[in-house]
């Protein structure tokens, strides 16, 4: 018997400290309550993607980006190797160690370096085996000219070649320099203009120091993650500081535009006459420039050029910001591809891009450099805890034969629509009186009914903008409890005193909105926040809702499901 308890614990000790489980379809499995599993998540986190991280197991996965991050990052094979198999509770399958050494082979196949003639870069392809196939591929040859140890090209095709390759398998380490912007020295203030002392965090250091790198080639782009609220406008200053350079950033909308400009006049001693505008109501260009992505793909009509991407060439700038770059616009990509020889950073809280293209983010803003798990930084205490809650409703009896005929988008319209959202809204309000609160949908019809029922102002795309900026204001100020607001505001809008979102409805699937209209809410404060979605039951919302729910749920948070009482 003591023999057979002794063996008993002798296995489970075995186990201590080995909390992965690396499966054969490339999934691995963290043990969040085995004492390694810290010390294990950073050494896989740089070469695996996080797919979700609920109570118990978190699910990570090996991709052939995640793979050729590492390796952009500077992670040795032998070390992703010793990380899987000396944290991996059983033996590492075969078929995974090789899909591993194949893809990281890839990475460093391919360099592309400048030459001695003006405008003209070449391609060098290290194992003739692969010079050989990529000899014969015809859309790499349109952009190319052959030579005996790879490819010539011109340096306006260094975006796209780099695009095209990755696309067929073989990611390109460019080492070829990057131009120098004009010189534009500035300081970071030490306390704001408010008053209040200012210093970055230690992972937004972190963050830039992994993307300015040792400032040789090879360094200079890439792409930061970070949860919405982790203070990603504050790693795009400091990215600045660290180069000193003019500067051209790039944002989702005008709120947002002067959002920027309000921050880098706050926190750093940049004049405000420095800053230009380049909106559909201001055409600036100074050293330090904030721009839409709106106006730049702007054009009069589907047959003539986009006649703002002139923008990019005006002033010699040193630094390209990319502020939420999981939502960069297609016709981005092309000016983007164009000008590779600036460095340039892109911002976002999540890589998920419903229309696949991660891997163009990759290859033209830059690799992903830095990462933190948002419940990581909750636990710290850089963003809020969060409470997410779904409440169910019963489609009233009058909607269900309308519900029953209807095609799909109409369903999920009436569901969306459900009378009983706006009652459920007032009830929530009355229970948190405390806090101040964001009433957020997608159907404008809708959100006016709410806005005169809660006798609160509304801000839909067709607000000025001068009047958002002043309800925006009027809620910092805390003159307004309650806003409605349609999807505008799903972007980089700065509301630090919201701690309530009420989601009456939202646009299909997207995970990418659930993760921003959470992140409305999750700048740090004293108490959690909430965050209710409104869903009609036995409806197409309730799968929508689901798959909107997946990227929170992966990232740790729980949703309590709860169904509706209109007596409660």
């Amino acid at each position: 018997m003591a023999c057979c308890i002794l063996q008993a614990l002798s296995g489970i000790l075995a186990h201590m400290n080995t909390p992965l489980i690396v499966q054969s379809d490339g999934s691995i499995l963290l043990d969040v309550h085995d004492p390694g599993a810290d010390e294990a998540r950073s050494a896989i986190a740089g070469f695996t993607e996080l797919i979700k991280s609920p109570e118990h197991m978190h699910t990570y996965r090996i991709t052939p980006l995640s793979v050729w991050n590492g390796a952009s990052a500077g992670l040795q094979l032998a070390e992703i190797e010793q990380s899987l198999s000396g944290y991996s509770r059983f033996p590492v399958p075969g078929n995974i160690l090789f899909q591993l050494r194949d893809l990281y082979s890839r990475y460093g196949v391919i360099t592309m370096h400048a030459t001695d003639e003006e405008g003209i870069l070449e391609l060098q392809v290290h194992n003739p085996d692969v010079l050989a196939e990529l000899q014969e591929n015809r859309e790499l040859n349109k952009l190319t000219e052959q030579t005996a140890s790879g490819f010539r090209l011109h340096l306006y095709q260094r975006g796209t070649v780099k695009q095209t390759l990755i696309h067929i398998g073989y990611p390109v380490q460019d080492l070829a320099p990057l131009a120098e912007g004009e010189d534009y020295p500035f300081a970071l203030r030490k306390t704001t203009t408010s008053g209040r002392p200012f210093a970055p965090r230690e992972y937004q250091v972190a963050a830039v120091e992994s993307f300015v790198g040792d400032g040789r080639p090879g360094t200079g782009f890439g792409t930061v993650v970070l949860a919405c609220g982790a203070g990603k406008t504050i790693v795009g200053m400091q990215a600045m500081y660290r180069l000193q350079t003019s500067t051209l950033i790039l944002t989702t909308n005008i709120a947002a535009v002067h959002q920027w400009i309000r921050e880098l006049v706050d926190k750093t001693d940049i004049p405000r006459e420095d800053i230009g505008e380049y909106t559909g109501e201001r055409k600036e260009i100074k050293p330090i420039t904030v721009a839409t992505y709106q106006i730049l793909v702007w054009r009069p009509d589907v047959e003539s050029d986009f006649p703002h991407f002139s923008l990019f060439s005006s002033r010699r700038w040193g630094l390209i910001i990319y502020d939420e770059v999981h939502l960069l616009p297609a016709p981005m990509f092309r000016v983007t591809a164009e000008i590779q020889a600036v460095r340039r950073i892109g911002l976002t809280a999540t890589l998920v891009r419903e229309d696949g293209r991660e891997g163009d983010v990759f290859s033209l803003v830059g690799p992903k450099r830095y990462d933190v798990p948002w419940k990581e930084l909750e636990e710290r205490g850089w963003i809020a805890a969060a409470e997410c809650h779904e409440i169910r409703l019963p489609l009233p009896a009058e909607l269900k034969i309308p519900y029953a005929t209807a095609d799909k988008r109409a369903k999920f319209r009436i569901a969306s629509e459900n009378p009983l959202k706006i009652e459920a809204t007032r009830q929530l309000i009355a229970k948190h009186p405390q806090d101040a609160i964001l009433v957020i949908g997608q159907y404008v019809a809708q959100l006016k009914k709410l806005a005169a029922e809660l006798n609160a102002p509304l801000i839909t795309g067709s607000t000025p903008n001068q009047q958002r900026e002043e309800i925006y204001q009027q809620f910092r100020d805390g003159e307004q409890r309650i806003i409605v607001v349609s999807k505008v505001a799903n972007f980089a809008i700065d509301l630090p005193d919201a701690s309530m979102a009420i989601q009456v409805s939202g646009t299909f699937g997207s995970r990418q909105e659930e993760a921003q209209r959470l992140g409305r809410i999750l700048r740090p404060k004293d108490r959690n926040v909430l965050f209710f979605s409104l869903v009609s039951r036995f409806t197409t919302e309730e799968q929508f809702s689901a798959n909107r729910q997946k990227f929170l749920t992966e990232q740790g948070y729980k949703y309590h499901i709860e169904l509706y009482d209109p007596e409660v």
